[in-house]
């Protein structure tokens, strides 16, 4: 892990197209602004944790089960 140290309004860049930059500093925060071209995908990892937490979960249910959740009938 590379550990950097900015202030606010100083910035990094990572593969010359995202760039990171510091906005704010509370006492226990640290406000971030992101430029990246659209087709990156950011999420916070908190997000992605949950997601995959009910990715993991849906596939643990029955296929059966989980159409009938769903309202889905197959013939």
């Amino acid at each position: 892990m590379l550990v950097v140290t900015r202030k606010i309004d100083e910035s990094l860049t990572i593969s010359d197209n995202i760039e990171i930059t510091v906005l704010e500093i509370t006492k226990d925060r640290v406000k971030i602004g992101i430029s990246a071209p659209k087709d990156i995908k950011i999420i916070r990892n908190e997000l992605r944790d949950a997601q995959d937490m009910n990715k993991e979960s849906s596939q643990a249910l029955p296929k059966a089960a989980m159409e009938a959740l769903l309202g889905i009938k197959k013939d």
